[in-house]
């Protein structure tokens, strides 16, 4: 699966092969075909593993249960900006696969239930916040939706370097929604 993502984040999903695939595993391609009928399985699988590894890479902050909940959401925000080669390389996975699922009904569905598994965590913060009085009462769904769309957003424009958006610039915006909303 790292080599899988790591072709998807260099090449895409369309420049994909399963030969670089194997090679990058240091396996033949008879043992990818063997665990992956089809090509579009081993993207789903890399993909899945994409964002399971996102989860873990994270999993420290969401289980601090006891942490003010806007620390929590500014230590999410730390951890999603575009730096660092695995974040980096996670991040172009994330686009190829939101590219691919425009076309592809069950890539679509691999984002709909990762982006709701990521949306729950994220909701869990901020209506944990809210119950012990440490964010404003807003609807949780609203605020975490709102502070997903620019993290993704913001990531996308700073990976295309659009002008004017930098990370220092993406950090800036993103707790400075965090600091709105807290008390």
């Amino acid at each position: 699966m790292r080599s899988a993502c790591a072709q998807i984040a260099a090449k895409g999903v369309l420049g994909l092969r399963v030969s670089d695939v194997a090679k990058g595993a240091g396996v033949s391609p008879g043992i990818v075909h063997y665990y992956f009928e089809t090509k579009f399985e081993l993207i789903r699988a890399a993909f899945e593993d994409n964002f399971t590894r996102s989860l873990d890479r994270r999993a420290v902050i969401f289980d601090d249960k006891d942490a003010h909940a806007a620390e929590t959401l500014h230590a999410i925000v730390e951890s999603y900006l575009p730096v660092g080669a695995e974040t980096i390389e996670a991040w172009n996975v994330w686009i190829e696969l939101w590219a691919a699922a425009l076309q592809d009904e069950a890539l679509a569905e691999v984002n709909d239930r990762a982006y709701s598994r990521w949306a729950s965590m994220i909701e869990a913060v901020v209506a944990r916040g809210q119950e012990r009085g440490e964010l404003v009462s807003e609807d949780s769904a609203l605020v975490a939706d709102s502070l997903m769309g620019l993290i993704d957003g913001l990531s996308v424009q700073v990976l295309l370097s659009s002008h004017g958006m930098t990370v220092e610039r993406m950090r800036a915006i993103c707790h400075r929604l965090v600091d709105s909303i807290s008390t």
